[in-house]
């Protein structure tokens, strides 16, 4: 199988994969989840909460917008974040599937 091969798969799972692989470091799952917890507009805070250099947040949330996971809004000097809640409702949606969806049958390896 070559590199990308998304073209076989339904728009769903690229989706969803889309939006997994941006999740999939433990600094955006940090951000996700202060954000969440301060359930406002995040804008500049993350430098001090995380620890992490500001160019490397910015790569971060970068990510993390371009999966659809979060959205900014421009503030003045500063773009604030928050989650992008139809994205946010559609992954729990689909995760919840997939996980729900395994019945734990007695017959396996």
């Amino acid at each position: 199988m070559g590199l990308t091969k998304t073209e076989i798969f339904t728009e769903e799972q690229n989706r969803l994969a889309i939006m997994l692989k941006a999740m999939a470091h433990p600094a955006r799952i940090a951000i996700l989840q202060y954000i969440i917890k301060a359930n406002a507009c995040i804008c500049g805070d993350l430098v001090n909460e995380l620890g992490l250099a500001q160019p490397t947040i910015s790569q971060h949330l970068k990510e993390l917008k371009n999966a659809g996971l979060i959205q900014g809004t421009i503030e003045g000097v500063s773009i604030c974040y928050c989650i992008e809640p139809k994205a946010w409702a559609k992954l729990q949606e689909e995760v919840g599937g997939l996980f729900s969806s395994y019945k734990n049958p007695d017959t396996c390896c």
